[in-house]
């Protein structure tokens, strides 16, 4: 039996963290704390919830099937907050954005800054990382990711496309051989992510440029930008990011790698008003960015 919403809002903190001392962090408690009243609750639900493990705490069955009925009650709270703030000129409360790389570092801030000016109450954490988001739960009201969720628990649709091409800086590609096919890439140092780190799908797509891999390889899309503007390679980057810097010039002008970008909020989280703002600000930046998304030929 589920004695109060406190062990709800403990047993959640674990969930979506999977680690004691970071679950103690979001509550503002001790790990040891956060420890002991998992262990009560379990013992009040007369069955395991969690598996510990030396990567981290994992959910059992029951645990998973626990974890939908506490997100609906933690909504509920937080909706019941709202609804007594209604009358207040400005949002207040916490919005985790989980995006990739490249999307949280180049599009999502302007969209920060609006929520600023519009919602000075409103506390934004950006959470940027480029990984596959699994069925499993994750801490995050708003996603913006590579792949479509799996997940019936999640609200989905699709963000926008955007374009991949490749770039050099001048002084690299007149120190080296001329690029006028695929082929030619063979002679080339390229620079894209580290392969065996890689499990999002849509960036799986070197091969369609050259079928070896990467000569320099980095997790993170800014090193690759980087690298390539410091002249180290040929590097495959969003348009986005790439044609806003003067450094770089595009390498076979006619090859493009087209991909999407997926936004998604748990079910639970999607109808707070504070969630619906930061969505439809990101809509707004996106409407926006349509020809950054794209890019051209030149």
């Amino acid at each position: 039996m589920i004695r109060s919403t406190d062990d709800l809002r403990v047993f959640l903190a674990v969930a979506r963290t999977g680690r004691l001392v970071q679950a103690g962090a979001l509550l503002g408690v001790d790990h040891t704390t956060v420890g002991r009243r998992i262990s009560a609750l379990e013992r009040t639900a007369g069955r395991r919830l969690f598996d510990r493990r030396s990567e981290g705490w994992e959910l059992t069955p029951d645990g998973e099937r626990l974890l939908g009925p506490a997100e609906a009650v933690d909504a509920a709270l937080a909706s019941a907050h709202e609804a007594l703030e209604s009358g207040e000129r400005t949002l207040t409360g916490t919005v985790r954005i989980l995006a990739t790389d490249g999307f949280g570092a180049f599009l999502v801030p302007p969209v920060l800054r609006t929520l600023r000016e519009r919602h000075p109450g409103l506390v934004v954490e950006l959470v940027t990382e480029t990984q596959h988001i699994g069925s499993s739960v994750r801490d995050f009201d708003v996603a913006v990711t590579l792949e479509e969720p799996a997940s019936s628990r999640l609200v989905h649709r699709r963000l926008a496309d955007y374009v991949l091409r490749l770039y050099a800086t001048p002084e690299y590609l007149e120190r080296h051989p001329p690029v006028g096919t695929v082929e030619d890439l063979r002679a080339h140092t390229l620079i894209w992510y580290v392969d065996r780190l890689l499990n999002v799908e849509p960036l799986r797509v070197l091969h369609e440029v050259r079928p070896t891999a990467a000569n320099i390889q980095s997790t993170n899309v800014v090193a690759h930008w980087q690298a390539a503007a410091a002249g180290a390679g040929i590097a495959l980057l969003p348009c986005y990011i790439a044609e806003e810097d003067p450094r770089l010039t595009q390498v076979l002008p006619d090859l493009e790698v087209r991909r999407t970008y997926w936004i998604s909020s748990p079910a639970e989280h999607a109808r707070l008003a504070r969630v619906r703002a930061v969505v439809g600000l990101i809509d707004e930046a996106m409407r926006r960015s349509r020809s950054r998304l794209i890019g051209g030929v030149h």
